[in-house]
């Protein structure tokens, strides 16, 4: 009973460190991969490593890495964040940090970059690169902070002019209303004063033409009453 029970403990062990060794061949074959120029066939190197450890902060590290080569840049800040959590070496941790610095100052997420580089300084601080690349990420958002401010006073220039033009066309409208009313008004007026003319003339015409009938009728010759 006690010999099978070391056997098994044997076993175990043998088993764990053929697993471990596995994952780590993966990610030499990676590395080879990787010194060719074959990021793709590194990547799945890569992928392999991590499924037979997920917790090994190298092959995270690696595959963030060859994400990052390929430009897909969402997955790889998702692969080095989880190697610096899992790494425990401060130098490798710094150097995953770094490479999220990277890939957001190349998107000018200046913001995220800045804290990723104060981060790698935290646990490299003799690392002059990400030194310098922090310091030009900072110059970088006061420039895109300038550049906003302007675009937002040229929206607000614009947005201004837009209502005061808007405005005068409204004015100008309500005035040429007013125009069209009072000009509606006088030909009305006018036309009112026509028709009455009209109407005076027409009145007069029919008055003469009475009295000139009137004049060619004979005269009759009134009788007086007998008395």
């Amino acid at each position: 009973m006690r010999t099978r029970y070391i056997l098994f403990i044997i076993f175990s062990l043998l088993f764990s460190h053929a697993v471990a060794q596995t994952d780590r061949q993966m990610i030499r074959q990676g590395n080879k991969q990787y010194r060719k120029g074959n990021v793709a066939e590194a990547e799945v190197s890569y992928r392999k490593a991590v499924e037979r450890n997920e917790r090994n902060p190298q092959a995270n590290y690696n595959l963030g890495n060859s994400l990052m080569a390929q430009r897909k840049d969402s997955l790889a800040i998702s692969q080095l964040e989880k190697a610096a959590k899992l790494e425990t070496n401060p130098l490798r941790r710094a150097q995953a940090y770094h490479n999220m610095g990277v890939i957001c100052q190349q998107h000018r997420m200046f913001g995220e970059a800045i804290e990723a580089y104060k981060e790698a300084l935290r646990n490299n601080p003799t690392d002059h690169e990400t030194r310098y690349n922090l310091e030009l990420c900072k110059r970088q958002q006061k420039e895109q902070q300038q550049d906003q401010n302007q675009q937002n006073q040229q929206n607000k220039d614009n947005k201004d002019n837009k209502d005061k033009q808007d405005q005068q066309k409204q004015e100008q409208k309500q005035d040429q209303q007013k125009q069209d009313q009072q000009q509606q008004k006088q030909q009305m007026s006018k036309e009112n004063a026509e028709q009455l003319l009209n109407a005076a003339m027409q009145e007069e015409k029919q008055t003469q033409e009475r009295m000139k009938k009137a004049q060619q009728q004979p005269q009759k010759r009134r009788l007086e009453k007998n008395w």
